[in-house]
């Protein structure tokens, strides 16, 4: 049996973001507890969403950049520093590939807009996964949504 094929792709329109929502829905709010008013936020309007779609269109991931001056207090004040987050896979599409390359996704479209660095703040049950990846834990843990995290940053 083969394994399902995807694309990785930044969301171009309101049904590709819908299908963003639906997997974070899914991962944070449904899976982990996360609640929903605290899930979606105003970065969502202005963030870059990348997203991971399987070739018959079935949502298997997602991810977002925040970047500027608006976000920069995430990233330690500097501007030039982007912000990885909302970092979702169905729990179907674990084991494929798809967090690794949305992670690589998010850092193109970091590149492309002049950022030297990515941050992220990584569960910490996920942090082998994001060092694998070339990032660097920093700072203690923290609480967020009630799940412990870890700053984490990579150079591009």
């Amino acid at each position: 049996m083969s394994l399902p094929s995807y694309v990785v792709r930044v969301a171009e329109d309101t049904a590709d973001r819908e299908a963003c929502f639906a997997v974070r829905k899914e991962v944070f709010v449904v899976e982990q507890g996360v609640p929903q008013d605290i899930e979606y936020d105003a970065y969502d309007a202005d963030a870059v969403h990348v997203l991971a779609v399987r070739d018959d269109g079935v949502p298997l991931g997602t991810g977002r950049l925040l970047y500027g001056e608006a976000v920069a207090a995430k990233t330690g004040g500097d501007p030039a520093v982007g912000s990885l987050g909302r970092l979702a896979v169905a729990k179907a599409a674990r084991g494929l590939g798809a967090g690794a390359a949305l992670v690589r996704a998010i850092e193109d479209a970091a590149r492309e807009r002049g950022l030297t660095a990515v941050d992220l703040h990584a569960q910490t049950h996920a942090l082998g996964f994001y060092e694998r990846l070339g990032y660097v834990a920093y700072g203690a843990e923290f609480p967020d949504a009630g799940i412990p995290h870890r700053a984490m940053r990579r150079a591009l």
